[in-house]
């Protein structure tokens, strides 16, 4: 069965992209390739679209969502950071557009079997890439309370961080937490009770996403990436990110502003002498958001946040 992941702000993407026939485009993160098979849908005739994921079923998947468009693309099992290399194995030095979604698709959530989804009794493994890194069943099961308070709280910024990693100590001590509905359940017993009434999201919405950030080594990945990405654009070449956490929309927001400063002189020097120029010029003043249509139709997309940006013809 094909992925059915629905693609967030596609429109908004595409908009902010500027994809053209003929002109070559990256889709950073694969995933089910909504995005991507929109892109190639606009570089045609002779255009290429270049996709990358580090879950080998996203590439499996994308090549049959995408075989309509077999000439116009090239995918790549690799991680994202790894651009460069990938364009210099290619012999391409830059693109005219990149586009990263930051998100987990419908699919690694429902039916990838490694844990990804509080809803579901899987192994808690929550690896993108199958084939390396620790997983979530290593992490709760070997880090002491105070580490895992302060991963839930740092990732996942759960306020009842305490609570839950004290009740995982409590519970592993019977037995060994291997599923994700046992994970599950141990949130769900230790948010006081109103909370949990209160709360618009599941209780185990936030320690999830907090170890898939982890396991995957997220923010670090995309502090990576943004701190190079502009040497793989081209003059006038567009970034577009899609986040759906706040620490990885301020990774995001702290770099672009880093790459539009123009001078850095003091304010009392008659003229600059620091020769800064921008790199990259912002192209959403303020962060983009779905529409309310949007998040009726898909949920999933609730928490998403675009940023985009051109880079500078100096």
């Amino acid at each position: 069965m094909g992925y059915q992941h629905v693609p967030v702000m596609c429109g908004e993407a595409l908009h902010y992209l500027n994809c053209e026939p003929n002109k070559i485009y990256i889709d950073a993160t694969l995933g089910g390739a909504g995005h991507a098979k929109a892109i190639a849908q606009k570089i045609l005739p002779d255009g290429l679209l270049i996709g990358i994921d580090q879950d080998k079923d996203a590439i499996e998947h994308g090549y049959q969502k995408l075989h309509h468009y077999k000439k116009n693309i090239h995918l790549v099992h690799d991680n994202f950071v790894h651009i460069s290399k990938i364009l210099n194995a290619m012999d391409i030095q830059e693109v005219d557009g990149i586009l990263l979604d930051a998100g987990i698709s419908r699919d690694q959530l429902e039916s990838s079997g490694r844990g990804f989804s509080f809803k579901l009794d899987e192994p808690l493994d929550m690896r993108m890439n199958k084939e390396s890194g620790i997983t979530a069943d290593e992490i709760i099961n070997t880090s002491d309370e105070e580490t895992l308070c302060r991963f839930f709280f740092e990732y996942g910024e759960e306020r009842y961080s305490r609570c839950i990693a004290r009740a995982i100590i409590k519970m592993r001590q019977k037995k060994r937490i291997g599923s994700s509905r046992q994970l599950s359940d141990i949130v769900c017993s230790s948010v006081p009770a109103r909370a949990y009434r209160n709360q618009k999201i599941h209780p185990a919405t936030r320690i999830f996403m907090a170890l898939r950030i982890l396991v995957n080594n997220e923010l670090k990945q995309l502090d990576t990436f943004m701190s190079y990405v502009s040497s793989c654009l081209k003059p006038k070449g567009r970034l577009c990110v899609i986040t759906f956490h706040s620490l990885e929309d301020r990774i995001v927001k702290q770099h672009l502003k880093r790459l539009s400063i123009k001078c850095q002189c003091p304010s009392d020097f008659p003229i600059c002498v620091c020769k800064k120029k921008p790199e990259m010029n912002v192209l959403t003043t303020k962060v983009v958001l779905p529409k309310a249509a949007e998040i009726a139709s898909n949920p999933m997309s609730r928490s998403a946040k675009l940023r985009a940006a051109e880079k500078v013809d100096n």
